[in-house]
């Protein structure tokens, strides 16, 4: 039995990291720039102590040399354009590569570049998947990039990003597939997997920010408004990565007491359009950064008109000073569910049960130092079913007027918070029907979970133009509707030349007719125990499944 390999540090940064068995005697530096840089400085150095090597760039005869090679170079020292060689940045949300690597070092002769002749002749009208891509997207969507040394890639990205997204929405294959499948032309894996390195993050971050905004419509879509209030929540769980030596020397796993968790994680913190399952916001953590933190970004992104709900890990007073301030300048208001441990000094009391208190603000790294607090609206409700145990919520909300709504109705709207967590169970089990991202490398594992995020805005918009306004839009069946739509667009992208373009618009027709048809019974009103199988300190052990049902009955307090 071979033994596992052990962690090494690298010469330069002194960093921990697993290296690979096929490469262990030749691993000394990592690709960081500095380390990047020290690892070149050590080869000169060696090199320069061979023998005959001291002398070689001075003398008559370097001289002799170099005057020879010019002579038959005469074009070289003209004027290039400049290259873009930025390789690592950090960015606010994860380390990812940036610009694209020189993987030409060929120069060519100075003058115009040859421009590609246009194609001739009527282009064929896009359907399918294309068309929903252009949709989501609103039009041609070409980043621009840092300009690169050598030809022109033979695929360019506005075909490489649609392909790269049909991929993920598939579920299964190669990336190959579905770019043959789309467009009709054959592209190697390995020149797949080669362009997808060089990708930098900000192609992902321009697509999510075009991609991603809100959709849902109170004529059409009045169940994701409350009170003319756009419903919003957010929540970050985390993803599990594969274990290869990119990931485990990047990221650290979890410990606890039973040892090392068998995943590394990738924290996804997402603002979710919660009638519609649509995304309008995301941030992917880098290792070691926490869901609070992610949270404290995504306030900037809250549109107006907005009602943001938000659970226990946020009912501090710090983070509602800071959604108070975002709601503040985009005129929303927000409902936190508090922590009991969290002590308000209560200013009034109304007689539906609200009070008006004075939230406690203090200075971060030294709690002791109080600084001016915020006043906000505070509900205490019990909630629970008859003949059971019930529950006390403590609920905060930037709403002062008291007359804007009746305090049981916010203590019921919190309960909706809750289609964050079926949203992420749809994107995990019928759309990734795996937990576990199939990259290889923290960076690719960011683009995997871009194109999820991205891919998941536009099945709501589709789910959306099922429902047509005849009913809610949660209600038709997410995993019938997947089933349905892999299928059409895998037709329409095989059959574009020979469906006429009436075949084509009758068979999305009746597509939308049978995925409205899919609906789903009204969900039950549901509540398991909190508890978990294996034992973890503060927690209950769940021995027996069991769930509670009934309607839920709210008691002021």
């Amino acid at each position: 039995m071979s033994r596992s390999p052990t962690r090494r540090t690298w010469r330069h940064c002194g960093r921990c990291f697993l290296p690979d068995p096929r490469t262990a005697d030749r691993q000394r530096y990592c690709s960081e720039p500095p380390c990047q840089q020290a690892s070149k400085l050590a080869s000169q150095r060696r090199w320069l102590r061979k023998n005959g090597n001291g002398d070689y760039f001075r003398g008559l005869r370097a001289v002799e040399r170099v005057q020879a090679w010019r002579r038959l170079h005469p074009g070289y020292w003209r004027k290039h354009p400049p290259s873009s060689r930025k390789f690592w940045t950090r960015v606010d949300n994860l380390f990812v590569t940036l610009g694209m690597r020189n993987h030409s070092q060929s120069r060519r002769a100075p003058g115009p570049r040859r421009k590609r002749p246009a194609a001739v002749g009527p282009q064929p009208q896009v359907t399918g998947f294309l068309a929903a891509w252009q949709w989501l997207v609103g039009g041609e969507f070409a980043p621009a990039l840092g300009q690169r040394r050598g030809c022109p890639p033979r695929v360019p990205l506005t075909q490489l990003l649609p392909a790269f997204l049909f991929h993920f929405m598939n579920g299964a294959g190669t990336l190959a597939q579905p770019f043959r499948q789309l467009f009709d032309a054959p592209l190697a894996d390995s020149s797949w997997a080669e362009r997808r390195a060089r990708l930098p993050w900000e192609v992902f971050a321009e697509l999510m920010c075009r991609a991603l905004r809100p959709r849902a419509t109170r004529r059409r879509q009045p169940e994701a408004f409350w009170r003319g209030w756009r419903l919003l929540a957010r929540d970050a769980p985390q993803f599990s990565l594969t274990n290869p030596p990119q990931v485990l020397g990047a990221v650290r796993k979890a410990k606890s007491r039973r040892g090392r968790a068998a995943f590394a994680k990738l924290t996804v913190d997402v603002l979710l359009e919660v009638g519609l399952h649509n995304p309008l916001a995301a941030a992917l953590g880098r290792p070691g950064q926490s869901e609070w933190e992610l949270a404290r970004g995504l306030l900037s992104q809250l549109p107006k008109g907005a009602l943001l709900l938000a659970d226990r890990l946020h009912g501090c007073a710090a983070f509602a000073a800071e959604a108070l301030t975002a709601c503040v300048r985009v005129g929303s208001p927000f409902l936190i569910r508090a922590r009991s441990n969290v002590k308000a000094t209560v200013l009034r009391r109304s007689k539906d049960g609200r009070r008006l208190v004075r939230l406690p603000g203090r200075k971060q790294g030294n709690p002791r130092h109080l600084l001016r607090g915020i006043e906000g609206r505070e509900i205490r409700v019990r909630v629970g079913r008859q003949g059971h145990r019930r529950q006390e919520l403590r609920l905060w909300t930037s709403r002062l007027d008291w007359r804007a709504a009746p305090a049981r109705e916010w203590a019921a709207l919190c309960a909706q918070r809750w289609e964050q967590e079926l949203y992420y169970r749809e994107l995990k089990r019928p759309l990734r029907k795996s937990e576990v991202l199939q990259s290889h490398t923290p960076e690719t594992a960011a683009q995997e979970m871009a194109a999820l995020i991205v891919g998941r805005a536009l099945l709501a918009a589709e789910r959306a133009r099922a429902a047509a306004g005849a009913g809610p839009v949660l209600r038709v069946s997410f995993g019938k509707g997947l089933a349905l739509l892999r299928p059409l667009w895998l037709t329409l992208a095989l059959g574009a030349d020979l469906l006429t373009e009436r075949q084509k618009a009758k068979l999305v027709r009746r597509f939308y007719e049978h995925m409205g048809r899919g609906v789903t019974a009204l969900r039950r009103s549901r509540s398991c125990p909190r508890a978990v199988r294996q034992p973890v300190s503060g927690w209950p052990r769940l021995l027996r499944n069991a769930s509670i049902e009934g309607p839920l009955h709210f008691q002021l307090r």
